[in-house]
Protein backbone atom coordinates (compact mmCIF):
# COMPACT_ATOMS: atom_id res chain seq x y z
CA UNK A 1 0.00 0.00 0.00
CA UNK A 2 1.25 3.24 -0.91
CA UNK A 3 1.68 6.12 1.33
CA UNK A 4 0.54 9.41 -0.28
CA UNK A 5 1.15 13.21 -0.07
CA UNK A 6 -0.94 15.33 -2.88
CA UNK A 7 0.31 19.08 -3.02
CA UNK A 8 -1.66 21.89 -4.57
CA UNK A 9 -2.01 25.58 -4.26
CA UNK A 10 -5.47 24.91 -5.45
CA UNK A 11 -8.27 23.75 -2.55
CA UNK A 12 -10.53 22.25 -5.30
CA UNK A 13 -8.12 20.54 -7.14
CA UNK A 14 -6.40 19.03 -4.14
CA UNK A 15 -9.58 17.72 -2.71
CA UNK A 16 -10.29 16.06 -5.91
CA UNK A 17 -7.08 14.38 -6.26
CA UNK A 18 -7.52 13.35 -2.87
CA UNK A 19 -10.50 11.65 -3.58
CA UNK A 20 -9.01 10.02 -6.04
CA UNK A 21 -6.13 8.53 -4.56
CA UNK A 22 -8.04 7.36 -1.46
CA UNK A 23 -10.55 5.69 -3.97
CA UNK A 24 -7.61 3.62 -5.88
CA UNK A 25 -6.90 0.18 -3.79
CA UNK A 26 -3.03 0.49 -3.74
CA UNK A 27 -3.19 3.71 -1.82
CA UNK A 28 -3.49 3.18 1.87
CA UNK A 29 -3.17 6.80 3.15
CA UNK A 30 -3.45 10.09 0.97
CA UNK A 31 -2.83 13.51 2.81
CA UNK A 32 -2.43 16.66 1.06
CA UNK A 33 -0.25 20.18 1.26
CA UNK A 34 -1.36 23.28 0.01
CA UNK A 35 1.95 24.76 -0.90
CA UNK A 36 5.36 23.05 -1.84
CA UNK A 37 6.99 25.07 2.08
CA UNK A 38 4.01 22.91 3.58
CA UNK A 39 5.13 19.48 1.67
CA UNK A 40 8.53 20.10 2.49
CA UNK A 41 8.10 20.38 5.72
CA UNK A 42 5.65 17.44 6.01
CA UNK A 43 8.45 15.43 3.79
CA UNK A 44 10.99 15.89 6.03
CA UNK A 45 9.07 15.01 9.13
CA UNK A 46 8.72 11.58 6.93
CA UNK A 47 12.29 11.25 6.23
CA UNK A 48 12.91 11.23 9.91
CA UNK A 49 10.52 8.69 10.03
CA UNK A 50 12.42 6.35 8.09
CA UNK A 51 10.72 3.95 5.05
CA UNK A 52 8.65 2.28 7.76
CA UNK A 53 7.83 4.89 9.96
CA UNK A 54 4.66 5.95 10.87
CA UNK A 55 5.29 9.40 9.25
CA UNK A 56 6.58 7.84 6.02
CA UNK A 57 5.65 8.93 2.56
CA UNK A 58 6.27 7.03 -0.70
CA UNK A 59 5.28 8.98 -3.32
CA UNK A 60 4.62 12.91 -3.95
CA UNK A 61 1.60 13.99 -6.47
CA UNK A 62 2.99 17.59 -7.03
CA UNK A 63 1.63 20.49 -9.12
CA UNK A 64 4.20 23.01 -10.74
CA UNK A 65 2.91 26.31 -10.83
CA UNK A 66 2.63 27.86 -7.31
CA UNK A 67 3.31 30.91 -5.56
CA UNK A 68 6.51 30.62 -3.91
CA UNK A 69 8.82 27.77 -4.19
CA UNK A 70 7.01 25.92 -7.04
CA UNK A 71 6.88 21.85 -7.58
CA UNK A 72 10.18 21.93 -10.07
CA UNK A 73 11.57 23.29 -7.24
CA UNK A 74 10.73 21.37 -4.95
CA UNK A 75 11.42 17.84 -7.13
CA UNK A 76 15.01 19.54 -6.90
CA UNK A 77 15.33 19.80 -3.63
CA UNK A 78 14.46 16.08 -3.62
CA UNK A 79 17.21 14.43 -5.45
CA UNK A 80 19.59 16.28 -2.76
CA UNK A 81 17.77 13.84 0.01
CA UNK A 82 19.46 9.99 -0.23
CA UNK A 83 15.75 8.14 -0.36
CA UNK A 84 13.61 10.87 -1.37
CA UNK A 85 9.85 9.72 -1.90
CA UNK A 86 8.94 9.22 -5.79
CA UNK A 87 7.22 12.33 -7.54
CA UNK A 88 4.46 12.13 -9.67
CA UNK A 89 3.46 15.80 -11.48
CA UNK A 90 0.24 16.27 -11.70
CA UNK A 91 -0.67 20.06 -13.70
CA UNK A 92 -2.70 22.00 -16.23
CA UNK A 93 0.41 23.03 -18.24
CA UNK A 94 2.20 20.31 -20.94
CA UNK A 95 5.45 22.10 -21.58
CA UNK A 96 7.33 20.79 -18.43
CA UNK A 97 7.14 16.98 -19.15
CA UNK A 98 11.26 17.05 -20.73
CA UNK A 99 12.29 19.14 -17.04
CA UNK A 100 9.93 16.84 -14.83
CA UNK A 101 11.43 13.92 -16.78
CA UNK A 102 14.76 15.08 -15.87
CA UNK A 103 14.11 15.34 -12.85
CA UNK A 104 13.57 11.21 -12.40
CA UNK A 105 9.69 11.75 -12.19
CA UNK A 106 7.68 8.59 -12.20
CA UNK A 107 5.10 9.72 -14.28
CA UNK A 108 3.51 13.15 -15.63
CA UNK A 109 -0.37 13.63 -15.20
CA UNK A 110 -2.05 16.25 -17.02
CA UNK A 111 -5.14 18.46 -15.68
CA UNK A 112 -8.41 17.63 -15.36
CA UNK A 113 -7.16 14.66 -14.25
CA UNK A 114 -9.00 11.16 -15.10
CA UNK A 115 -9.07 8.40 -13.06
CA UNK A 116 -7.93 5.92 -15.60
CA UNK A 117 -4.85 7.84 -15.81
CA UNK A 118 -4.26 8.81 -12.20
CA UNK A 119 -4.64 5.25 -11.64
CA UNK A 120 -1.92 4.44 -14.50
CA UNK A 121 0.00 6.59 -12.79
CA UNK A 122 0.11 5.11 -9.33
CA UNK A 123 0.60 1.55 -10.66
CA UNK A 124 4.01 3.47 -12.43
CA UNK A 125 4.74 4.43 -8.70
CA UNK A 126 3.65 1.22 -7.12
CA UNK A 127 6.18 -0.87 -9.64
CA UNK A 128 8.85 1.85 -9.17
CA UNK A 129 8.65 1.34 -4.92
CA UNK A 130 8.87 -2.35 -5.34
CA UNK A 131 11.74 -2.50 -7.69
CA UNK A 132 13.26 -0.15 -4.98
CA UNK A 133 12.68 -2.01 -2.08
CA UNK A 134 13.90 -5.33 -4.39
CA UNK A 135 17.36 -3.98 -5.08
CA UNK A 136 17.85 -3.13 -1.66
CA UNK A 137 17.18 -6.22 -0.26
CA UNK A 138 20.19 -9.10 0.25
CA UNK A 139 21.33 -10.16 -2.64
CA UNK A 140 20.60 -13.78 -4.18
CA UNK A 141 22.27 -16.06 -6.96
CA UNK A 142 22.42 -13.85 -9.90
CA UNK A 143 20.06 -14.98 -12.72
CA UNK A 144 21.45 -16.17 -16.17
CA UNK A 145 19.81 -13.19 -18.41
CA UNK A 146 20.17 -14.11 -22.28
CA UNK A 147 21.88 -10.98 -23.79
CA UNK A 148 20.44 -9.97 -27.71
CA UNK A 149 19.71 -7.26 -29.68
CA UNK A 150 15.27 -6.74 -29.82
CA UNK A 151 13.75 -7.18 -33.13
CA UNK A 152 12.35 -4.56 -34.93
CA UNK A 153 8.84 -5.34 -34.09
CA UNK A 154 9.23 -4.10 -30.63
CA UNK A 155 10.44 -1.04 -28.70
CA UNK A 156 12.37 -1.32 -25.38
CA UNK A 157 10.43 0.47 -22.21
CA UNK A 158 11.53 1.34 -18.95
CA UNK A 159 9.29 0.10 -15.94
CA UNK A 160 9.44 0.51 -12.54
CA UNK A 161 13.51 -0.06 -13.42
CA UNK A 162 12.53 -3.31 -15.83
CA UNK A 163 13.00 -3.08 -19.21
CA UNK A 164 10.06 -4.68 -21.33
CA UNK A 165 9.49 -5.02 -25.03
CA UNK A 166 6.50 -3.45 -26.17
CA UNK A 167 5.15 -4.92 -30.04
CA UNK A 168 5.12 -2.33 -32.36
CA UNK A 169 1.65 -3.79 -33.90
CA UNK A 170 -0.12 -2.93 -30.03
CA UNK A 171 0.66 0.58 -30.35
CA UNK A 172 -2.16 2.69 -31.09
CA UNK A 173 -0.86 5.95 -31.24
CA UNK A 174 2.32 7.99 -30.23
CA UNK A 175 2.04 11.60 -28.11
CA UNK A 176 4.86 13.68 -28.64
CA UNK A 177 5.99 15.31 -24.99
CA UNK A 178 8.95 17.51 -26.04
CA UNK A 179 12.02 15.03 -26.77
CA UNK A 180 10.21 12.44 -24.70
CA UNK A 181 7.02 10.53 -26.49
CA UNK A 182 4.27 8.57 -25.44
CA UNK A 183 3.06 5.18 -26.75
CA UNK A 184 -0.40 3.98 -26.08
CA UNK A 185 -1.55 1.00 -26.30
CA UNK A 186 -5.11 -0.48 -25.21
CA UNK A 187 -3.12 -2.00 -21.62
CA UNK A 188 -1.89 1.47 -20.99
CA UNK A 189 1.12 4.20 -21.92
CA UNK A 190 5.33 4.11 -21.86
CA UNK A 191 7.15 6.90 -22.14
CA UNK A 192 10.48 6.76 -24.59
CA UNK A 193 12.57 9.65 -24.77
CA UNK A 194 12.61 9.63 -28.50
CA UNK A 195 11.44 12.46 -30.32
CA UNK A 196 8.16 12.03 -32.16
CA UNK A 197 10.01 12.60 -35.50
CA UNK A 198 12.38 9.82 -35.31
CA UNK A 199 9.47 7.40 -34.77
CA UNK A 200 7.73 9.08 -37.77
CA UNK A 201 10.31 8.04 -39.72
CA UNK A 202 11.18 4.42 -38.41
CA UNK A 203 7.81 3.39 -38.57
CA UNK A 204 6.24 4.78 -42.01
CA UNK A 205 6.63 1.70 -43.38
CA UNK A 206 4.66 -0.37 -40.52
CA UNK A 207 1.24 2.06 -41.41
CA UNK A 208 1.78 4.73 -39.13
CA UNK A 209 1.54 8.40 -40.29
CA UNK A 210 1.41 11.94 -38.60
CA UNK A 211 -2.08 13.55 -37.81
CA UNK A 212 -0.73 16.62 -35.84
CA UNK A 213 2.24 18.21 -34.88
CA UNK A 214 1.72 16.45 -31.23
CA UNK A 215 0.58 12.56 -32.45
CA UNK A 216 1.40 10.01 -34.75
CA UNK A 217 -1.45 7.22 -35.62
CA UNK A 218 -1.08 3.52 -36.75
CA UNK A 219 -3.86 3.75 -39.61
CA UNK A 220 -4.67 0.43 -38.74
CA UNK A 221 -6.30 1.32 -35.34
CA UNK A 222 -8.19 4.34 -36.56
CA UNK A 223 -11.67 3.34 -35.99
CA UNK A 224 -13.41 6.17 -37.46
CA UNK A 225 -12.73 9.25 -40.03
CA UNK A 226 -15.05 12.18 -38.47
CA UNK A 227 -15.76 15.61 -40.24
CA UNK A 228 -17.19 18.19 -38.85
CA UNK A 229 -18.27 21.49 -39.66
CA UNK A 230 -14.64 21.64 -41.34
CA UNK A 231 -12.59 19.70 -38.94
CA UNK A 232 -10.74 16.72 -39.32
CA UNK A 233 -10.55 13.98 -36.42
CA UNK A 234 -9.87 10.03 -35.91
CA UNK A 235 -11.55 7.97 -33.27
CA UNK A 236 -8.80 5.52 -32.04
CA UNK A 237 -10.85 3.03 -29.41
CA UNK A 238 -12.23 6.04 -27.34
CA UNK A 239 -10.14 8.66 -27.52
CA UNK A 240 -11.07 11.17 -30.43
CA UNK A 241 -7.90 13.22 -32.31
CA UNK A 242 -7.35 15.98 -33.91
CA UNK A 243 -6.36 15.93 -37.24
CA UNK A 244 -4.23 19.17 -38.69
CA UNK A 245 -5.42 20.36 -42.11
CA UNK A 246 -2.12 19.94 -43.55
CA UNK A 247 -1.94 16.48 -42.80
CA UNK A 248 -5.76 15.81 -43.10
CA UNK A 249 -5.86 15.14 -47.35
CA UNK A 250 -2.67 12.57 -46.90
CA UNK A 251 -4.53 10.61 -44.14
CA UNK A 252 -7.58 10.76 -46.55
CA UNK A 253 -5.91 9.19 -49.10
CA UNK A 254 -4.08 6.94 -47.41
CA UNK A 255 -7.13 5.77 -45.97
CA UNK A 256 -8.86 5.39 -48.84
CA UNK A 257 -6.09 3.42 -50.50
CA UNK A 258 -5.85 0.98 -47.01
CA UNK A 259 -9.86 0.33 -47.74
CA UNK A 260 -9.88 -0.56 -51.68
CA UNK A 261 -6.33 -2.21 -51.49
Amino acid sequence: MLRALAVDDERPSLEELLYLLNADPRIGSAEGAGDATEALRRINRALESGPDGPDAIDVVFLDIQMPGLDGLDLARLLTGFARPPLVVFVTAHEDFAVQAFDLKAVDYVLKPVRKERLAEAVRRAAAQRDAARHEAAPPGPAPRIPVHEPDPDHIAVELGGVTRFVAVDDITHVEAQGDYARLHTDRGSHLVRIPLSTLEERWRSRGFVRIHRRHLVALRHIGELRLDAGTVSVLIGSEELQVSRRHARELRDLLMRRTTG
